[in-house]
């Protein structure tokens, strides 16, 4: 006997018709067959199935006929699609009110608000609301603020950039770490690990990847281990690791037990091939500290100390300074470990040289050096040479800096040292305005005999310059590949890249091309198929930090978010809010809320 098939409805193309409605009450609701009087549905959409309901259930109705009829199915089922739309509307509005508390909870946690503050801004709200428009004073009350949501919120928002991150390091062909560790308020050693990757596309992606707590010991081990899970865990494959950046501690760099060392030596045994890098502004700044003129600087310091450590003191000369309109309004602390401090104190005192001079007199101090020249022409030397190195070091700064950029502007200042060096030999302080200012007012003072000891800070500086930022020399070749392949000799790079580099640097098109666009737009212009090689190279290059200035911004960050007033905050809440305040990405809110079984949990 023949097995007999199945039979499917779906195969039958069955469709409402229009005139189901006047014959029995139905509309067809998202695909279904309603009925406008109990408002139940058929099982499958059939004249027969219509008819039985309607004669089984509500044979009444047939007295309404004619227009009467079509009246009352009009009535009926506009009440049944005004039900619906109510149920739709109140289900918006709560949604609406749900994104509106992420994204208060995403600017809390931007600006380093505490997490309570979501109670006020609520207030503030109903408050505006119930003056401006009183109808939508329900909307505005039904947006949840209180502290426990707004850590959910905020919990929420951090996992799903988290999770848009680890989608997009599936992607990359090559990434690098920039890490640096420091202390909060509570002397908890927290560990930040950035992440640089670049795809094949050449798009750049630098976002957080980890927050680490080092409770107990910080020794380079303790720090390896920390990076080792925070890179398994985002699920990142070691060998396309190509380099480390760390502000050049002993646990940092050490040529055995540095966390650095031991990353590469990881990236080795998976078959990469990983770089150290020490942060460039680091070493800039550590250059700078051998400028020794140390008998001005020690004497800056000691004024400024004098009239800002007594209350009494700074308060009087904060009012000498307004009533004689002077440039500012006050003098600077020295800060040793802020990197422009030096600088802009200097500048400070030499701008307020006089005020500070007769402010002093009145109070029977009087700073004898302020009528020296030669000590002046110190003073002036030092403002001008602390200036030229905030300079270089405010370029070196800012995020998304590719290495060669850096490169360049640690070189020019090399060749600007050797300039500063060929001019104080013949006495020209074209490049030292403050200098040649002391020259004009004190024509008479003898500053050639203050010519040996700038030549000497300054043959000093360029010695420490030279010998510093090996690390970038070592890669020198391969930034002048990447950044200027068509200046570079053939013969003085890899072999399996030489019949390559040839090819490109005899392609007038890319010739045009490299001068007319940036390094990635051009590299992303580059064929796969024919220079493989030439933009892989690009990648790795575009991936490595030349600095840890977004560690040491996000340093701030962390100081403002647990400072002395927040020290219960947790270390989880800690990450979340860095990685909110830090990322490029957008939440995806749609996904968060679709995740979410119901839009307003239990507190």
């Amino acid at each position: 006997m023949a097995s007999m098939k199945k039979r499917k409805v779906a195969r039958e193309c069955r469709r409402f018709q229009t005139r189901w409605a006047n014959e029995y009450f139905f509309i067809e609701v998202k695909g279904k067959c309603v009925c406008l009087i109990c408002t139940e549905t058929v099982a499958v959409m059939k004249e027969y199935n219509l008819r039985r309901h309607y004669e089984t259930k509500h044979q009444t109705y047939a007295s309404y006929t004619g227009a009467e009829r079509e009246h009352k199915v009009k009535q009926m089922a506009a009440s049944l699609l005004a039900q619906q739309q109510y149920f739709f509307r109140a289900n918006k509005a709560q949604e609406n009110a749900t994104v509106a508390s992420y994204e208060i909870a995403q600017l809390i946690a931007q600006h380093g608000k505490p997490f309570s503050d979501g109670d006020f801004i609520k207030q503030c709200l109903t408050k505006v609301a119930g003056i401006m428009c009183p109808e939508k004073l329900q909307e505005f009350s039904s947006v949840s603020m209180s502290r426990n949501t707004v850590v959910r919120r905020i919990e929420d928002l951090s996992a799903d950039l988290k999770h848009q991150m680890s989608d997009k390091a599936c992607a990359f062909d090559f990434y690098s770490i920039a890490c640096d560790e420091s202390t909060d308020a509570t002397d908890t050693a927290q560990l930040l690990i950035f992440l640089r990757g670049v795809d094949d596309n050449f798009c750049i992606t630098e976002e957080l990847l980890d927050l680490r707590s080092l409770k107990g010991t910080t020794t380079g081990k303790d720090i390896f281990e920390a990076v080792s899970d925070a890179v398994d865990n985002i699920g990142l494959k070691w060998d396309k690791l190509c380099g480390v950046t760390t502000d050049g501690a002993p646990a940092m760099t050490g040529e055995r037990k540095g966390m650095a060392s031991m990353v590469c030596a990881k990236v080795k045994e998976s078959g990469g091939e990983a770089v150290k890098m020490h942060c460039i502004i680091h070493q800039e700044a550590l250059c700078s500290k051998t400028v020794q003129l140390g008998d001005v600087m020690n004497t800056v310091v000691k004024t400024v100390n004098i009239i800002r450590a007594r209350g009494l003191y700074h308060r009087e000369f904060q009012a000498f300074l307004s009533d004689i309109d002077a440039e500012y309004g006050d003098l600077l602390y020295h800060c040793d470990v802020r990197w422009l401090s030096r600088g802009s104190v200097l500048q400070r005192f030499y701008a307020l040289r006089s005020e500070i001079d007769q402010f002093l007199k009145e109070k029977d101090r009087p700073l004898h050096e302020l009528s020296d020249p030669l000590w002046l022409a110190d003073l002036a030397f030092l403002v001008d040479l602390t200036d030229h190195l905030n300079s270089l070091n405010k370029s070196l700064q800012g995020k998304d800096q590719l290495v060669p950029q850096l490169y360049t502007q640690m070189k020019a200042f090399c060749v600007k040292l050797r300039l500063f060096e060929a001019q104080l030999r013949n006495f020209n302080f074209a490049h030292f305005p403050t200098l040649s200012e002391i020259k004009s007012a004190f024509p008479k003072a003898n500053l050639s005999l203050k010519k040996g000891k700038y030549l000497s800070v300054i043959t000093s500086l360029m010695t420490e310059f030279s010998q510093r930022f090996q690390d970038f020399s070592n890669i020198e070749k391969q930034i002048k590949l990447f950044s200027t392949p068509f200046l570079v000799d053939a013969e003085g790079v890899e072999e399996s890249l030489q019949l390559k580099l040839i090819d490109m640097q005899c392609d007038d098109s890319l010739r045009n091309q490299h001068q007319l666009l940036s390094l990635p737009d051009f590299y992303r212009r580059v064929e796969k198929d024919k220079f493989p090689l030439m933009r892989r190279h690009a990648k790795r290059m575009m991936s490595l930090f030349g600095s840890t200035y977004i560690c040491e911004q996000t340093f701030s960050l962390l100081t403002l978010n647990k400072s002395r007033l927040r020290t219960k905050m947790t270390d989880s809440h800690l990450c979340d809010v860095l990685r909110i305040s830090t990322t490029k990405l957008t939440p995806d809110l749609p996904a968060i809320l679709q995740a979410k079984a119901q839009h307003h949990c239990s507190h």
